[in-house]
């Protein structure tokens, strides 16, 4: 029974820390980090081979005296900014940061746009309306 738990137990990374306080800024980056073999998770829930080296990094800058900003800056550094989930708002990430609000501000125009047009629009023109009730007629006369 026990060979069943060894893989699991060897997966969990048990690091000891200095301080509360760099075990909080460990716990910080490790959340705020993008795992970017997973892309969609962050490094605390990625069990990939990177995300792993990604943890030892973090841990063996931190302990060595690194900030947090520090550390965070040399993963952008080496992997861009999408390692950080909430990168910084600079011109290589204006559209990351305002393109969906843009896109929301253009679907918003096309909709209004389309209802106005829709509203403006008169019901059945005249000549429609009197062959429609010649029509009428007609099919009142046959009976």
């Amino acid at each position: 029974m026990l060979w069943v738990l060894a893989p699991a137990q060897a997966s969990i990374e048990a690091y000891e820390f200095d301080s509360p306080e760099v075990e909080a800024d460990y716990n910080q980056l490790v959340n705020e980090l993008r795992c970017l073999v997973c892309q969609n998770q962050n490094l605390a829930g990625s069990d990939a081979d990177l995300a792993r080296d990604l943890r030892r990094q973090t841990y063996e800058m931190l302990t060595q005296g690194s900030s947090p900003k520090q550390v965070a800056e040399y993963m952008v550094e080496r992997y861009g900014d999408f390692v950080l989930y909430r990168p910084l708002i600079k011109p290589g990430t204006y559209l990351l940061w305002f393109g969906p609000f843009v896109l929301l501000g253009l679907v918003i125009i096309l909709v209004v746009r389309r209802l106005r047009r829709a509203s403006t629009k008169s019901g059945p023109d005249d000549e429609a309306m009197a062959k429609a009730k010649q029509l009428l007629q007609q099919q009142q006369e046959r009976k």
